[in-house]
């Protein structure tokens, strides 16, 4: 009984915890993920509004930034579109009912940004349970020949304590719909006027709490986003499902 518990304290011994405890640090870097390949990646702003309750406006701005910062940390190339900058009217014909090189240019310029694009970030606030209009607006301009065969990530803010989650639930729908599949990780910024103050893109307070919580969402982002590009490169997805070209109709059933 002396020797057997001589020898659980050797191995439990101060020099052998030691040992232990150095080794784990290459254990769990071995089992870190590689940093993947960078992407191209679209933040589509959902709000044109200018003023508040709550002040200052706008928050999606703000919300924005931090997306943005988070994604360019991580190597990525981003392009915010903000639809006060793109000034699309309410829907009255859509990119897609144009011919080739009739459209409009702040139409066509959109579209080339977001056929560019290999993954795409919605940065939509919650008005009434719903994604903002002004989001819903911009992505009803195009049609999914624009966007599919890419992933999308959803990023959700209010000024209450819920943080736009009905809004994000609603929206996956709509980018499925565009083919843009959304990740099933999502960001939900709640009181994002207290969380982000200004335009900087830094949080007001625990700044690598948000980061790591933003990073679930984008890592996820990444993954799909790599997959689709890298097999885009092998097989063209339009050539066995193609783009409806004439009217809706061409979906129907025999």
């Amino acid at each position: 009984m002396h020797l057997r518990s001589q020898q659980s304290h050797d191995v439990f011994s101060p020099l052998f915890c030691l040992l232990v405890m150095d080794s784990l640090p290459q254990s769990r870097s071995s089992l870190m993920p590689p940093r993947l390949p960078g992407l191209r990646v679209a933040v589509l702003l959902g709000s044109t509004r200018s003023e508040g309750p709550p002040r200052p406006a706008p928050l999606g701005v703000r919300v924005g930034a931090f997306i943005k910062r988070e994604l360019v940390s991580r190597g990525h190339d981003v392009v915010v579109v903000d639809p006060n900058e793109s000034n699309l009217p309410l829907l009255r014909r859509p990119h897609f009912s144009y011919s080739p090189g009739k459209a409009p240019a702040p139409l066509d310029e959109l579209a080339a940004t977001f056929k560019h694009a290999d993954a795409y970030v919605m940065c939509t606030p919650e008005y009434n349970h719903a994604p903002g209009p002004a989001l819903l607006n911009m992505l009803d301009h195009f049609g999914s020949s624009v966007f599919s065969f890419k992933p999308s990530a959803i990023v959700s803010y209010s000024s209450s304590q819920w943080g736009g989650t009905r809004a994000a639930h609603a929206l996956r729908p709509v980018l499925s719909e565009l083919g843009c599949l959304p990740v099933s990780a999502m960001v939900h910024v709640p009181k994002a006027h207290e969380a982000f103050v200004d335009n900087s893109g830094v949080p007001a307070e625990d700044p690598d709490r948000w980061s790591s919580y933003a990073g679930r969402c984008i890592s996820q982002l990444e993954w799909w986003g790599n997959a689709a590009r890298d097999f885009k490169a092998k097989a063209n997805p339009a050539l066995a499902s193609p783009a409806l070209l004439k009217d809706p109709s061409e979906r129907n059933a025999p």
